[in-house]
């Protein structure tokens, strides 16, 4: 198995700072989404992350190639709703976790 890094692009930089009622709704249901990669233990970790350039979403996951990686991300409830998010995909060369994790 192989570790990537998912990085989630909202459709605009101040996404954070204003989305729309709608769009706090579809995240939510992209969080069910991730929680259920997590308890399946294909996502390793997931959340926002409150770059000063502008926020986006990290998604770790462990797959079998990226093939599975693009698979798992075009599910994501963000994508099918066709609201302006992307992702970037990169694969880690090496994955080194913590004692006990």
């Amino acid at each position: 198995m192989v570790y990537f890094v998912c990085r989630l692009i909202a459709p605009r930089p101040t996404f954070a700072q204003d989305m729309t009622e709608a769009e706090r709704t579809l995240l939510g249901v992209h969080g069910g989404y991730w929680r259920g990669l997590a308890d399946r233990r294909i996502a390793v970790v997931f959340g926002p992350v409150m770059d000063p350039k502008g926020a986006w979403g990290l998604g770790l996951v462990e797959a079998k190639d990226e093939a599975e990686v693009h698979s798992l991300l075009a599910e994501d409830p963000v994508v099918k709703a066709n609201a302006g998010f992307s992702w970037e995909i990169s694969p880690m060369a090496q994955a080194v976790f913590r004692k006990g994790l």
